[in-house]
């Protein structure tokens, strides 16, 4: 930041050098975010007023970059990515939901007998449902796990990889990471309560004439 006559004197601006009171460009800033406009249309209005007294409402009048606008507008294309992103995750916790349930039906129906035997040794439903519940929950923690490592992995040997210019490797969020395996958690339990229900409701003598 210098004085203008200091410019004038040292850094003279190229070309048309009859003209000294020539710039080549004015950096200015709103005193908050809110008079952006307002901060725009004063400085187009003493521009025009001390140089010629044309139109400032004239867009075509002036060269500039708002950056308060271009903030905007990449922040709209952020959160249209993060919602676009979001709902992927979304959709693929629903798919891994469905799975688990498939999985735990499937167990269900394979261990029919051991729950017949169970129950008619003394188990109550609560503690067949429990069964069941926990290990739909553990297979989805575990199988969150082993993806959130693995993604680690492969970020940690992105890192050590020669990087272009302007560009960061993908870096693993902590915060990020367990809203992760919770919401894949939470996905589990739920996807359990089906099977674990089917499971606690199987009969003893039936369970047990199953084949």
């Amino acid at each position: 930041m210098i004085p203008f006559s200091t410019m004038q004197m040292y850094f003279p601006p190229t070309g048309n050098q009859d003209r000294t009171d020539r710039v080549s460009f004015i950096n200015y800033q709103p005193r908050t975010r809110a008079l952006h406009e307002t901060a725009k249309e004063e400085v187009h209005r003493i521009i025009a007023r001390n140089h010629g007294k044309f139109n400032y409402k004239d867009p075509d009048a002036f060269d500039e970059w708002d950056t308060i606008r271009t903030v905007d507008q990449v922040g709209k294309i952020f959160d249209a990515m993060n919602m676009f992103l979001g709902s992927v995750g979304l959709v693929t916790l629903a798919l891994g939901a469905i799975g688990i349930i498939n999985i735990m039906l499937v167990a269900v129906a394979d261990r029919t007998r051991e729950i017949g035997l169970r129950k008619a040794l003394g188990a109550t439903n609560r503690s067949i449902m429990f069964q069941f519940f926990t290990e739909g929950a553990f297979l989805t923690l575990m199988s969150g796990g082993l993806g959130m490592a693995g993604a680690a992995a492969l970020m940690a040997a992105l890192a050590k990889l020669p990087q272009p210019p302007g560009f960061d490797t993908p870096r693993l969020v902590p915060m990020t990471a367990a809203l992760a395996i919770i919401s894949l958690a939470f996905a589990g339990v739920l996807a359990g309560v089906y099977p674990a229900r089917k499971a606690a409701m199987l009969q003893p003598v039936e369970a047990l004439r199953k084949e």
